[in-house]
């Protein structure tokens, strides 16, 4: 027999009764039941009811074990006394009458459980992470985003794409975060930068001929942590195709990325492909105040500015006067709900820094609210005819700059869908967002930026960027949102030397700076470069939604804290002198107070 095990613990079923066999795990649960000791034995693969009684040699060594010890069980597989099987365990039908226990591991005293799966303090899971990796939910979520990733790759394979690795030690690249910068001890005073993305390299495998790339690429950004956005590393399903326009990218990812969710949806529907609507930039901050929106949220914001130039509510009327917008969030059918409901939504919205949320109230045909009362009666129910709300319908009101107006809207009706219930929630829903503005207004340097990748194609190329206000162009730039999350980015490249740099020049930078800083690319364009496009895909955001989880750290092995720590490797860490030295580096404090 093997010296550790004949089975898993996850393997014996029924038709095993009878047999001799060889078990080694953890020590999951003991119960004593006067006499008789049951302990579930877990590995990777399940869990295995293991039985002592006095009449064992192994009922003193496992009753002198703390949780989590490993042992290896010698016993004989028996059947469950009637009425004691557990059909939700797949060896709930057996049991394993110990003859003997062998410790191979004791364990200390545990400073977090790991039965029972308890909330417990951020710092403790992740300076114990190899303890929380154990428990039943996060060791499943981290096997969903193995099986996601496979899954990834089988079905780019099985599209004709061909996986590359791409240089991990490069050059900084404009991608709109702080790199991470590693020294060269060869070169004194410079610097290797880890990618942001493998944006240049994949761009210049079009330029070489390779047609369709793909890889499930490791990208560093030097980022504040948020709970969609882990600090320092990330991964993403990058890739690039030649000779093709955005539709074909949209063609043809949308059968992987909706066949990659309907594989692990656990029954919830997907938005099949062929379906995903195509939102352009500037429609999805009017309709929902965001260019991330949740569509499984049926509300619509609506603009009603004009309705407010000439007002009996003279705080919209100065609003509007002022150049301001008024947004309006439907709320169907809330007669029936108290005026709590509204003053909930007014502290909610001051609690998030906005001056507040207007509403009115709709009930059998009869407004209330101090808008409704200072607009009009009339007026309203013009406004309501209009929009095509009912009778007993109540609504908010956004109202400030155009860019405050949008936030608060977006976020109300987030809000307003999640507490009258409307919101899906067994559901993926997909959409496309399209025609992102190519340039935007800087107001920190006072001056034109690139809104999105600067590698992206111009909509009307060289003779926009001569002839059009910057911030008046469009890109070939999408992103492909699901649920409120940025899934995926991409666009049609340029790949123009001369575009190339008219576009950078529009920002700032000249021809010697474009030649310094994008050397490869641009002289790559001057020796035949196919038109050339692709996206990412963050593999990390689909395993969070699939895996049903609101915080990356619930689907990642060995995540860093909200500080950028990892606590259990006590990185980063100080580096010693001699390191210094040979990287001719010395440490400048930071200046006190």
């Amino acid at each position: 027999m093997h010296l550790y095990r004949s089975h898993t613990c996850g393997a014996l079923r029924a038709s095993d009764v009878g047999q001799t066999i060889r078990l080694s795990g953890w020590v999951h649960r003991k119960r004593d039941h006067g006499g008789v000791l049951f302990v579930d034995l877990r590995d990777h693969y399940g869990m295995t009811q293991i039985v002592a009684d006095a009449d064992s040699p192994a009922l003193p060594v496992l009753e002198a074990l703390r949780l989590e010890s490993v042992v290896t069980i010698d016993g004989e597989v028996k059947a469950r006394a009637g009425g004691t099987e557990n059909a939700n365990l797949p060896t709930g039908a057996i049991e394993v009458f110990a003859r003997a226990a062998t410790v191979l591991s004791r364990a200390e005293e545990l400073p977090l459980p790991v039965a029972g799966e308890q909330e417990y303090p951020e710092d403790i899971r992740l300076r114990y992470r190899f303890l929380d990796l154990r428990r039943e939910t996060l060791h499943a979520n981290i096997m969903t985003r193995t099986a996601v990733i496979r899954e990834t790759r089988r079905a780019m394979e099985d599209i004709g794409f061909t996986e590359f690795s791409t240089p991990i030690l490069t050059a900084s690249s404009p991608e709109g975060a702080r790199d991470f910068l590693v020294p060269s001890r060869i070169h004194p005073g410079k610097f290797f930068a880890l990618p942001q993305a493998p944006q240049q390299y994949k761009q210049l495998l079009m330029v070489a001929g390779f047609d369709r790339y793909f890889q499930i690429a490791p990208c560093f950004r030097d980022e504040d942590p948020r709970a969609d956005r882990l600090p320092g590393e990330f991964y993403q399903l990058d890739l690039e195709m030649s000779f093709v326009t955005q539709e074909e990218v949209w063609e043809t990812m949308e059968p992987v990325m909706a066949g990659i969710f309907e594989k692990f949806a656990d029954g919830k529907q997907v938005t099949p492909a062929g379906q995903f609507p195509r939102i352009p930039y500037a429609q999805a901050m009017l309709d929902y105040g965001t260019d991330k929106p949740d569509l499984r949220n049926p509300l619509v914001i609506r603009d009603v500015t004009e309705e407010f130039t000439a007002s009996g509510f003279g705080l919209f009327e100065k609003i509007v006067g002022g150049g301001g917008k008024v947004r309006l969030i439907p709320a169907p059918e809330t007669a029936g709900l108290s005026r709590k409901f509204f003053d909930d939504m007014n502290e909610w919205a001051r609690s998030e820094g906005h001056a507040g949320l207007g509403y009115a109230t709709r009930k059998d045909g009869v407004f209330g609210g101090p808008i409704a009362k200072n607009h009009g009666e009339d007026k309203m129910a013009a406004l309501w005819d209009q929009l095509g709300l009912g009778p007993n319908d109540g609504a908010f009101f956004a109202a400030g700059k155009e860019e405050q107006a949008a936030k608060l809207a977006g976020a109300a009706r987030v809000k307003v869908g999640d507490q009258l219930g409307l919101t899906e929630q067994d559901a993926f829903r997909f959409c496309w967002i399209v025609d992102f503005p190519f340039y935007e207004w800087d107001e920190d340097n006072k001056k034109v930026d690139f809104a999105h990748n600067p590698f992206s194609m111009p909509q009307g190329g060289l003779e926009a960027l001569q002839t059009q206000d910057p911030l008046t162009i469009k890109a070939y730039q999408y992103d492909m949102v699901c649920n409120g999350y940025e899934l995926a980015s991409g666009s049609i490249r340029n790949q123009h030397p001369d575009l190339m740099v008219k576009a950078f020049e529009l920002t700032g930078l000249s021809q010697a700076d474009v030649e310094e800083r994008f050397g490869g690319m641009y002289r790559a364009f001057q020796y035949g470069a196919p038109p050339h496009g692709g996206m990412a895909a963050g593999v990390d955001r689909m395993v969070m939604l699939l895996c049903g989880v609101q915080n990356l750290r619930e689907i990642t092995l060995f995540p860093m804290n909200q500080r950028a720590e990892d606590l259990l490797m006590g990185a980063p860490s100080l580096a010693e002198m001699k390191q210094l030295r040979e990287l001719h580096l010395r440490v400048v404090e930071p200046q006190k107070g």
